[in-house]
């Protein structure tokens, strides 16, 4: 297993431990909304709710190609997470880079940082913003 599901793993295992508790009690309509809402979190915590990741390689040749910005991120990130979500459809006109698969994202995201893997890193035209608001990403396509 890979670092960007371990939590929604966790997430999974305590929903299913809280409902299991919930449903041997005889509430079994709380239950279902728990284990509902801890799916949920799961999902939202999970790399399925990001466009697919490309390596920091790919990203850069695409980015010189069609000019668009690069997000480099990691699953878990509630930054990154705001940022994907507040950018709705337009976020899979970007290149997002997940930093926990490939260690040159990881690398570029710390040279840009002085040394910190702080993300969301946007790089637009060889410049990096760390944490940029979603409204400036989406201005910058």
């Amino acid at each position: 297993m890979t670092r960007a599901w371990i939590l929604p793993s966790l997430l999974v295992l305590s929903g299913a431990l809280v409902t299991t508790a919930l449903f041997v009690r005889g509430s079994a309509r709380v239950a279902v909304a728990v284990l509902s809402l801890f799916a949920l979190l799961a999902v939202l915590h999970s790399p399925l709710v990001f466009p697919r990741s490309v390596g920091a390689a790919e990203a850069q040749a695409r980015n010189a190609v069609d000019g668009r910005p690069i997000v480099y991120w990691r699953p878990g990130c509630k930054y990154c997470l705001r940022l994907r979500v507040r950018l709705g459809r337009d976020a899979h006109r970007l290149h997002w880079v997940d930093i926990w698969r490939d260690p040159a994202g990881a690398a570029a995201v710390r040279a840009a940082n002085a040394g910190d893997e702080t993300v969301p890193t946007v790089l637009v035209a060889g410049r990096a913003h760390t944490n940029p608001r979603p409204a400036w990403v989406r201005a910058q396509l």
